[in-house]
């Protein structure tokens, strides 16, 4: 049998090799999901991660999320992926970045196996060293050094090369694998061993043991004696082995495998050559799609092209076998990407046997462009008419809307445990709607309609560049708007009319714990676009899409805008890649209670500030006490408020020091609560209150309670925070209350919009530049025209 298990390695070769395998391949960390931690170990300076795996082999995964459970998993590794770019030796970084993403599975308790190329890319760099030597000592004899120069290398034959290989390349995989206490084993085979039934036993109980044992088989066809590939030669319902491809699959049907990784030098599979202007991406492949999908020419190196991947994964697919093609040579994935695709992530093609129901997330993407922008050439007056139905509908359909949310409060309260734990009270608070909710919602949509009036098209600026060439700057809508929102049905309609009135497509993704509520409010939103024919402009992604993924689709969405928690929207701020994010992490708000507060006033803004819906993003969280005020009855009051109202007290390092026995000490005077619970610190002068704002605010919202009209206009043109008040409660900080209709959220960035985001913040603006045979040569020195840039009047538009 020419199967043979390999688990020794050149010595000699080893030893050099192991101080650059732990330079490379130790300084890189593994991206393995925190969630996914059971039992966390480590060897040397690397932790690994152990996870209960458990799956029958039998169908395929049908979603990307369930590939998490794989147990048992092949990893085919291209030629292109193995060899340089020059196509004589290794990629050592990129080997030993898979090397470690491999060991990092492997302890998990899966069971990993590899299928690789790079035993003739391997070979020819030692025979083309071999061959370079002997000539020029040769040549160093009889012709001369001049001669050295005009050597010619001859063409290396594959099968020579394989073996001059195979051994070097099981020493360096050997060699990387130690550093992670890995053993790895070595199994040659040709076609024969998986025809012959009794050869086929044998390596399928090798295979069994080897992973039994916790070692990684590395598999690859013996290059050195198999015969030429003959195409079109497979059995009946038999992948025949012809390359690393077929192999990987066959091998996977055979060991029952979970999942197959195939990587390559390309993304995955694209509806037409990579590189061409038109190709995308296919993120999930279907059996009976190969018409959609124009194959190019095969990697620079290898037998296979992207043709026999596709076969090959169609093959395992049939099998019971999942499969992801990804590219596993770009520098900025290729250490991490077996880990991202193992965790679910959106990376390659992912081959599936089940059709979602619907519309894919990019399909949405593209309906909710064309809608947007069909959706912005309306008429004002159009739009205006859309909103007003969907507010109508709010209230025509309540008892509906109501049943729906009541089915997702109790699914958070009680059947669902998932959500249950993931769900606090003040969030299952924001999960609920009632009668006056939606009138609000519904009022709040009048508004926007009545502003949206002057808004897609309004002229800002006008200016007459030279004679009969007149440039206008006019407001646009942005594009397609990625929302992201949790636990809060209500954010549905009111971002969905900022949509429909700033003409902006929109991509919705809510909570899982909403579900019910969101169905039916997008139904009704889609309903209400339906009356001027621009229905698809609003999606609502209902696939498994996670967060993550959404936030890479920078060729569909123009911006995204978290709603909901301050972890929510550091996770998408860090995950989107080249797409704007409006909003904020973190809404710190302060309250600066000056010496010459009134008394009256304090104690109803701060039970207000903070007591009101302490859930809220402006909700107060540190109220900062003038000294003078300490152990006068206006800070009695304050206090004996706050315990009526079972304020937990977290007292700063400034106030702990003037008590006796403080309130517990605050860990960090930069903490939204969310909650009820305030942190109270004492202060010297309103400038030290600013100070301390600017240390440790979060630029959201910040009040001073004063009757000095100086000091408080001292604090309102010093702090620099989006929203800054004077005598007013920080729960005004909201675009339903500053008259916008409705917020799309509150943003604290320095760029385009700032503090709550209605429908002004949803658009952007262009040129338009009309004339008449107008030439910049014109203008120049000895042209005949000269710039006039004089300022026109901006026409008024009808509002009424």
């Amino acid at each position: 049998m020419l199967s043979q298990v390999y688990c020794s390695g050149s010595q000699p070769f080893r030893q050099r090799l192991l101080p650059w395998v732990q330079s490379t391949a130790l300084s890189r960390s593994h991206r393995v999901q925190p969630s996914a931690i059971r039992h966390v170990r480590s060897w040397s300076n690397i932790p690994f991660i152990t996870v209960p795996l458990s799956r029958t082999h039998g169908k395929s995964f049908a979603h990307r999320s369930e590939l998490k459970h794989a147990k048992r998993i092949v990893v085919k590794l291209g030629s292109a992926v193995v060899t340089r770019g020059d196509e004589c030796g290794l990629a050592l970084g990129r080997l030993a970045s898979i090397v470690e993403q491999v060991s990092v599975l492997q302890n998990q308790g899966r069971e990993m196996m590899l299928v690789t190329s790079g035993a003739v890319a391997f070979g020819k760099q030692r025979l083309r060293h071999e061959i370079l030597l002997s000539q020029s000592v040769r040549q160093a004899l009889h012709s001369g050094q001049n001669q050295l120069k005009e050597m010619a290398i001859p063409v290396l034959e594959a099968r020579a090369c394989a073996a001059a290989g195979q051994s070097g390349l099981m020493a360096l995989y050997e060699a990387m694998f130690t550093q992670y206490s890995i053993c790895a084993a070595q199994i040659l085979v040709t076609n024969l061993d998986f025809h012959d039934e009794q050869k086929r036993r044998n390596l399928n109980g090798t295979l069994h043991e080897l992973l039994r044992m916790n070692i990684v088989p590395i598999v690859n066809t013996n290059d050195a004696v198999v015969p030429p590939a003959e195409p079109n030669s497979d059995l009946q319902g038999v992948i025949s082995v012809k390359d690393n491809d077929s192999l990987a699959a066959r091998l996977a049907v055979e060991m029952k495998t979970d999942l197959l990784i195939v990587l390559s030098d390309v993304e995955g599979l694209f509806d037409s050559p990579p590189g061409s202007d038109d190709a995308k991406l296919i993120d999930i492949f279907y059996p009976g799609d190969q018409q959609s999908v124009t194959f190019g020419t095969k990697s620079r190196v290898g037998m296979g092209g992207m043709e026999a991947k596709v076969k090959a994964a169609l093959w395992a697919l049939q099998g019971g076998t999942s499969v992801v093609i990804a590219n596993g040579t770009h520098p900025k994935v290729s250490g991490h990407v077996i880990t991202d695709i193992v965790e679910g992530k959106k990376v390659g093609t992912f081959f599936s046997e089940v059709k979602p129901a619907g519309p894919t997330v990019e399909q949405q993407g593209e309906m909710a462009r064309s809608g947007g922008r069909m959706l912005a050439t309306l008429e004002p007056e159009q739009r205006a008419e859309i909103i007003h139905h969907l507010a109508d509908l709010l209230t025509d359909q309540r008892d509906e809307i109501l049943l729906a949310n009541k089915k997702d409060l109790e699914e958070a309260e009680g059947k669902d445990q998932v959500i249950r734990r993931r769900l606090a009270a003040p969030l299952l608070k924001r999960l609920s709607l009632s009668t006056s909710k939606l009138n609000s919602l519904a009022i709040g949509l009048r508004q926007i309609a009545a502003s949206s009036q002057d808004s897609v098209g309004r002229v800002l600026r006008r200016t007459r560049i030279a004679k009969n060439l007149e440039l206008e700057q006019v407001a646009v809508p942005i594009g397609v708007l990625l929302v992201i929102f949790e636990s809060r049905p209500d954010c549905l309609p009111q971002v969905a009319a900022l949509a429909i009135a700033s003409g902006n497509g929109l991509l919705l993704k809510g909570g899982k714990e909403a579900t019910h509520s969101n169905r039916i409010l997008h139904l009704l939103a889609q309903e209400a676009l339906s009356i001027h024919g621009v229905k698809e402009a609003i999606q609502l992604v209902n696939t498994r899409e996670e967060v993550e993924d959404l936030c890479r689709l920078d060729k569909m969405i123009d911006l995204i805008i978290p709603r909901g928690s301050s972890q929510l929207v550091r996770d998408i701020q860090k995950a989107a890649k080249g797409i704007p994010v409006m909003g904020h992490s973190e809404g710190i708000c302060h309250m600066y209670v000056d010496s010459e507060a009134s008394v009256d006033k304090v104690t109803r803004l701060v039970r207000d500030s903070k007591c009101e819906y302490p859930a809220a993003c402006n909700a107060l969280e540190t109220l900062l006490i003038h000294r003078d005020l300490l152990r006068t009855p206006l800070f009695d009051q304050i206090i004996d408020m706050l315990r009526v109202e079972q304020v937990k007290i977290h007292a700063g390092p400034k106030f702990a020091s003037y008590l006796t026995f403080s309130p517990s000490e605050v860990k960090s005077l930069r903490t939204e609560y969310g909650d009820l619970e305030l942190c109270i610190e004492v202060v010297d002068s309103v400038q030290e209150a600013i100070d301390h704002i600017h240390k440790y605010g979060s630029s959201h919202t910040d009040v001073i309670v004063t009757e000095n009209e100086k000091t408080a206009e001292f604090f309102l043109q010093h702090v620099d925070s989006a929203c800054v008040f004077w005598n007013a409660s920080t729960r005004f900080s909201d675009g339903y209350r500053f008259g916008l209709g409705a917020e799309v959220g509150i943003s604290t960035s320095r760029i385009h919009a700032r503090g709550p985001v209605g429908l002004e913040g949803l658009l952007t603006t262009k040129w338009l530049l009309r004339g008449q045979d107008h030439v910049v040569s014109d203008f120049s020195e000895h042209g005949s025209l000269k710039y006039l840039h004089e300022n026109l009047p901006v026409p008024q538009r009808n509002t009424n």
